[in-house]
């Protein structure tokens, strides 16, 4: 017995290899196709299922949503925009007025200017104009006082000339004589 367990025979060595290919490829088996063609539509059937039912409703969920979120910042993108457009507006009235505004209190203060310039001038003209007419009484002053200092300096001196050519002093024509000079007659 134990060697014919070792010793195969030939009806077993064919056997055994058709068992080899077929088990090694069983796709190349014409034998097993119909069986094989059946579990192909079942799974394509099973994964069209799976798909349709979870995969393929997650995935246009997903775009809609996107879609969604997509419009939803076009528009939101569009208001923002007008928004703008308004702001823009507003800051060019704004700016508009600003500068009215500005020119307004620049001539309401150069017109304040003007009038505290104005008023300044005039205090100042009649301040050059007291002190003019007060220096013009103290030179007229001064002169008066001058000439009547000439005068006496005038007669004083005539009077000494004439005493020391030797002659009678008299003060009426020397006082005569001096005025008519000094006026400019003789």
């Amino acid at each position: 017995m134990a060697g014919e367990s070792l010793a195969p025979q030939a009806g077993e060595h064919l056997d055994a290899a058709q068992a080899a290919s077929g088990a090694s490829l069983p796709q190349l088996d014409f034998s097993t196709y119909s069986n094989q063609i059946f579990w192909l539509i079942v799974a394509i059937l099973a994964i069209y299922f799976i798909l349709t039912r979870t995969a393929l409703p997650r995935i246009a969920g997903v775009l809609a949503e996107r879609r969604g979120a997509i419009t939803s910042d076009i528009a939101a993108a569009e208001e923002m925009k007008l928004k703008a457009v308004e702001a823009e507006r507003a800051y060019g009235k704004a700016l508009a007025e600003a500068r009215t505004n500005a020119q307004k209190i620049a001539a309401e203060t150069r017109a304040a200017i003007k009038e505290e310039l104005d008023v300044a001038m005039a205090k100042a003209d009649a301040e050059i104009s007291a002190k003019s007419a007060e220096s013009a009484a103290r030179i007229a002053e001064i002169r008066d006082s001058e000439l009547a200092a000439i005068d006496s300096v005038a007669r004083e001196t005539a009077e000494a000339i004439v005493a020391r050519l030797g002659r009678p002093v008299d003060a009426k024509a020397v006082a005569g004589a001096v005025e008519t000079r000094i006026k400019g007659e003789a």
